[in-house]
């Protein structure tokens, strides 16, 4: 009888479970339908005008039985014309948290008045589509995170309105995150009249502003000549295969990595609430193999190594389009690296990144925070190695392993030689990649 019980609990939580993630899928495809707004005018060919498209299109997507191929060509004789990206370049920068992607982002944000630069625009999406439990549906936030770069890539603000919250009103919004990482957004162009009493948690430090009116930002993103986003989100890189379809873009993608043993303890540094079980362990405990935190940990060691597999492959969807590059070697020769990451997009490297790159690479110690951008570079290298007990570090290199074998990282076998700056840990390591 208990044991009959016991399958009924568990049939009717599983059914719980099923309707919220559903809940969150219905509530994600009414984000992402199109409207008709300042910046997205109706498409003459959309399905309000077309009966046959309109049976065949849901939410913004074409779901019904033709042929992928067809699709694609479709939009491309439709687009190709007066669409076309020319010169233009869309740059993605994809990391994961605490890999050094703020310091890496402003190699492109401060490119200067050709540069269009966005500053983790999918957190909106990330912090929407949170579950309960603190994790997102996998397959729904890819196909959001998707939708939304390929709007901001083409200058559109409408698709990622929808995620933030609270919602703006007539597209001007107190609440973008983190607006004054992006110098773009900060521009006298874009810059409203300043309102008191108004609050804005990440204001324009340059210049005071009034709340960001997102139709002017999406007239100074189209007047500019490149665009680039940085985020720490997409979890696949085989996701945003669309973005290189779309004949509008040109894209190319900077996958950041760095050693997991180094994300770790700066995790454990910058986010102490989330990792107080790792740091329950580093002062007291044995850390139990099949834990959900380090299950979490492989998954994303897991995630980073299987995207760069695919794009160090060179499968033809990608080719020229990818760049690996490893935090520890921007670190200790950032000159070097950002001409190759300049060379690789395309674009020219300019005296004013030259010259913000000098100024940030040799920064005093008050200025170089866990949050800052002003890093000692070469320092901040061999750092993590003091703040984590060598267990810990043991236990990244078990679930780890082939992520650190991928990207040149040397394994440690005592607490001493964790220690022994005298070892390098790094590889000296050639990624082969087509900048071509």
């Amino acid at each position: 009888m208990r044991t009959k019980y016991t399958i009924s609990l568990v049939f009717i939580v599983a059914l719980v479970i099923i309707e919220k993630e559903n809940n969150i899928i219905s509530r994600v495809s009414d984000k992402l339908t199109p409207k008709q707004t300042p910046q997205t005018p109706l498409d003459p060919s959309n399905s309000a005008s077309d009966p046959f498209l309109g049976q065949l299109k849901l939410n913004g997507s074409f779901l019904g039985p033709l042929d992928p191929a067809f699709n694609l060509m479709k939009r491309r004789l439709e687009n190709y014309t007066e669409n076309s990206p020319g010169n233009r370049k869309h740059i993605l920068l994809l990391a994961t948290t605490r890999t050094g992607s703020s310091f890496v982002g402003e190699f492109f944000n401060q490119q200067g008045d050709n540069m269009f630069y966005l500053f983790e625009p999918l957190w909106h999406i990330e912090k929407s589509l949170t579950l309960a439990t603190g994790g997102t549906n996998a397959t729904t936030a890819a196909r959001a995170y998707q939708e939304v770069l390929q709007g901001l890539l083409l200058c559109d603000f409408t698709p990622l309105e929808s995620f933030i919250d609270p919602p703006p009103v007539d597209h001007v919004t107190t609440a973008l995150f983190r607006r004054e990482s992006s110098s773009s957004l900060c521009e006298e162009s874009v810059c409203s009249p300043f309102v008191k009493k108004v609050f804005e948690r990440y204001r324009c430090r340059t210049r005071r502003c009034g709340p960001l009116n997102l139709t002017m930002a999406s007239e100074s993103c189209l007047q500019k000549e490149h665009r680039a986003i940085k985020s720490v989100r997409v979890r696949q890189l085989e996701t945003l295969r669309p973005l290189v379809e779309d004949p509008r873009l040109d894209v190319k993608f900077i996958q950041l990595v760095r050693d997991p043993r180094a994300v770790l303890a700066s995790r454990m540094v910058a986010f102490h609430a989330k990792y107080k079980t790792w740091k329950q362990w580093a002062v007291d405990g044995e850390v139990p193999i099949d834990d959900d935190e380090v299950r979490k940990l492989k998954g994303n060691c897991d995630n980073i190594r299987m995207s760069a597999e695919v794009g160090l492959s060179q499968p033809a969807w990608l080719r020229h389009r990818y760049m690996l590059v490893r935090y520890e070697d921007i670190a200790r020769f950032p000159m070097r690296k950002a001409a190759e990451m300049y060379k690789f997009t395309g674009i020219p490297f300019t005296p004013q990144v030259k010259d913000w790159i000098l100024r940030n690479t040799q920064a005093s110690n008050e200025a170089s925070g866990v949050y800052s951008t002003q890093k000692n570079s070469s320092e901040q290298v061999e750092k993590w190695r003091f703040s984590i007990p060598y267990k810990l570090a043991e236990v990244v290199q078990r679930v780890c392993g082939p992520t650190l074998k991928l990207f040149g990282y040397r394994f440690v076998n005592s607490e001493a030689m964790l220690t022994d700056k005298s070892i390098s840990l790094i590889e000296e390591k050639i990624f082969v990649q087509d900048f071509s």
